[in-house]
């Protein structure tokens, strides 16, 4: 699963490397709130804001769907506020093709049709074999699909002989090692996602929180094959860390996963195929990640062995 990931790239970044054409305020301008034409959507899709905006806050639509001065997360948990890449027609614009933007949206799908948005944070993840067909992600799948752009995740393991310890009941709680997974060469972890709208029924129109926009990650099985560059010591595949791991596009599958207009679904799930083996090396970390509380660049700093003893 995909339960934690750092992403350190700024919307400069994001924006060369995705081609961004909306969403990223420039580095030498003051974040003034947008009025031009592409900021001025609603109810469509001006839902793309931060969901998070205190109630009563005069601030305006526009200037919460710019990304601003996020700043660089090394520990993004469930229920955050996250960058994602995604391609919408602008309302009122001349033409109606799609228009690749940067925005920002809560991890944790809210499907459309749920009465409260209390189970968001179950839902940080769909599986690739059944997101199809479920009715939580389908629609979404058909029509809205996003990337969450990544340095890469953390995954947990819990050692065979720790693991055969709480079996036998001899200890409670077995220790697990932290382990941050990333494409080998440094590039992008560009991650599967969908993104979803929901209406705050509770809430007037206009009001800054009546709309959420959500997003989940999809995942597939942890590759079998040897890492690129395995640990000194530990696992020698991704599938010895979890049985399952975020499913990365390739830059080849981008515009197709994207494209709001591709909406055949038998030619939608051959883009969930899983990326070439060999791509991705990991490493022990911390276990301070395991708090959420602990952020900055020392999370992913690589340990010569697993922190928690000799876990293999």
């Amino acid at each position: 699963m995909c339960g934690r990931y750092a992403a350190s790239r700024g919307p400069e970044d994001l924006a060369g490397i995705f081609g961004i054409e909306v969403g990223v305020p420039s580095a030498q301008e003051p974040q003034e709130p947008n009025t031009s034409r592409e900021s001025q959507e609603a109810p469509d899709s001006q839902e793309l804001h931060d969901s998070q905006e205190p109630q009563g806050s005069q601030k305006s639509q526009e200037a919460r769907e710019v990304p601003g001065p996020l700043v660089p997360d090394y520990n993004v948990a469930p229920t955050k506020e996250v960058l994602v890449v995604l391609d919408r027609p602008l309302k009122d614009a001349a033409s109606p093709r799609p228009v690749r933007q940067l925005r920002r949206l809560r991890w944790g799908l809210v499907p459309s049709w749920s009465r409260s948005p209390e189970g968001a944070a179950r839902m940080i993840n769909a599986r690739a074999e059944t997101v199809h067909e479920k009715p939580a992600y389908r629609q979404a799948f058909a029509t809205r699909r996003c990337i969450l752009p990544a340095d890469g995740y953390y995954e947990w393991d819990t050692g065979r002989e720790e693991r055969e310890l709480e079996v036998e009941g001899r200890r409670k709680r077995a220790r697990k090692q932290p382990y941050f997974v990333t494409p080998a060469d440094g590039s992008v972890f560009a991650m599967a996602g969908l993104y979803e709208f929901w209406r705050d029924p509770t809430l007037p129109d206009g009001h800054p929180r009546s709309w959420w926009v959500t997003c989940s990650v999809i995942t597939t099985e942890a590759e079998t094959a040897p890492l690129a560059v395995p640990p000194q010591e530990g696992p020698r595949s991704l599938a010895d860390i979890h049985p399952r791991m975020p499913l990365m596009l390739t830059p080849d599958r981008w515009d197709a996963w994207l494209d709001p207009r591709h909406t055949d679904t038998a030619e939608l799930r051959e883009l969930l195929a899983p990326p070439p083996e060999g791509l991705m090396r990991a490493y022990p970390v911390g276990t301070a990640v395991s708090n959420v509380r602990n952020n900055g660049p020392e999370l992913l700093k690589e340990l010569s062995g697993p922190e928690e003893g000799t876990l293999f």
